[in-house]
């Protein structure tokens, strides 16, 4: 008797969670997981380093000069924010949640000499002023692209260069493809797009 009336209050738990939109289907996260100052609303990317080969053909295929200002959105340990400001010279930002891979990524511009050229900003990519980009670098997920559309097209201008790394953005026409093998044999694909 006692279990079943301990069920029903379950039940009834359940019955008002549900009423009030709880995501049953989702995952819980702890709350230590996520950054405090942030609200992560949005489809979680893992961080996979995108291999430098790959972060070149990006910058090449974007046609990436001095006079360009790059956004990489979810920057990561900021490899192409690094590499667009030393090799290909231009002015380069980096947008990153992660608090120890933006620690991190921006002490290694520091320690490059780069911080003239470079930064990290620590924030959410949804949330980030990108109105300056000449060329906005990507290496997200299909999903995480159709959420972030809307703001590029809502930001960028008419002419910006946006490199999607394996991941195409849904109902753009990519300008351009081109498939990169990496050192360990695998193989990259690149999708270039110009905001008309």
């Amino acid at each position: 008797m006692l279990r079943r009336i301990h069920l029903g209050r379950l039940v009834v738990v359940l019955a008002v969670l549900a009423a009030f939109g709880f995501p049953f289907s989702q995952p819980l996260r702890a709350q230590s997981d996520l950054t405090p100052e942030y609200e992560v609303s949005h489809d979680v990317v893992p961080f996979v380093p995108t291999p430098t080969n790959v972060a070149e053909k990006m910058l090449e295929l974007a046609k990436v000069t001095p006079n360009d200002v790059v956004y990489d959105l979810g920057s990561g340990d900021g490899r192409i924010v690094i590499l667009a400001a030393q090799k290909f010279g231009a002015h380069a930002v980096g947008v990153e949640l992660d608090g120890k891979r933006y620690e991190e990524s921006s002490a290694r511009i520091k320690e490059l000499g780069l911080a003239s050229k470079a930064k990290i900003l620590h924030g959410d990519m949804f949330k980030a002023d990108i109105h300056s980009a000449t060329v906005v670098t990507l290496y997200l997920l299909t999903s995480v692209n159709a959420e972030i559309r809307p703001m590029l097209e809502k930001q960028l201008r008419p002419g910006t260069r946006v490199v999607s790394h394996d991941f195409k953005m849904s109902g753009w026409n990519a300008e351009q493809t081109e498939e990169v093998t990496d050192e360990h044999g695998a193989v990259h694909t690149v999708y270039l797009y110009t905001r008309p």
